[in-house]
């Protein structure tokens, strides 16, 4: 009788540890979409990637992006400290207090553009809270500024004379 109850506790245990495994699996991706579906919520559309890269691709060409970026930086007073031409679109330098903005913007077609952001603090750490509301905050300058698109582009570096 006592072996009868041993095997059953085994039974259990090994059943339990079954139940608990499938669960682990299957909720292991649980934190990505509760992030996913409150920025839905929120009409934000923002999205993040596990290594703190913050990116959204928004309707419009290059050129407007840019403009809209630079206006969004220069709002929140974070200069602009270079701007620079590459290959898939344009590569937007800034700074806030003691975090350097890295910011992408790859042209995928020509009214389509994704933003990249990465918001690195002392070489390594990164700031996906303020990447996150500068992509927030430019979505809020195309919002605000519809007329945009027909202004003529304009760099602004910090230091330079033509600001």
């Amino acid at each position: 009788m006592a072996q009868g109850r041993h095997r059953d506790g085994a039974r259990r245990s090994l059943l339990s540890l079954a139940v608990i495994a499938a669960a682990a699996l299957g909720l292991q991706g649980c934190a990505t979409l509760g992030v996913t579906a409150l920025s839905m919520v929120a009409g934000v559309g923002i999205g993040h990637a596990i290594d703190g890269v913050t990116y959204k691709t928004f309707p419009v060409p290059l050129a407007v992006m840019s403009r809209a970026t630079v206006m969004t930086l220069d709002r929140l007073d974070m200069p602009v400290m270079d701007v620079e031409d590459t290959e898939a679109g344009q590569t937007i330098t800034a700074q806030a207090a003691d975090r350097t903005l890295d910011i992408e913007l790859d042209q995928l077609t020509t009214t389509a553009t994704r933003m990249r952001v990465v918001a690195t603090k002392k070489w390594f750490i990164r700031d996906r809270a303020t990447a996150a509301e500068v992509i927030a905050q430019t979505d809020r300058t195309l919002t605000e500024n519809p007329g945009l698109a027909s202004r003529t582009t304009r760099r602004c570096v910090k230091g330079a004379s033509a600001c």
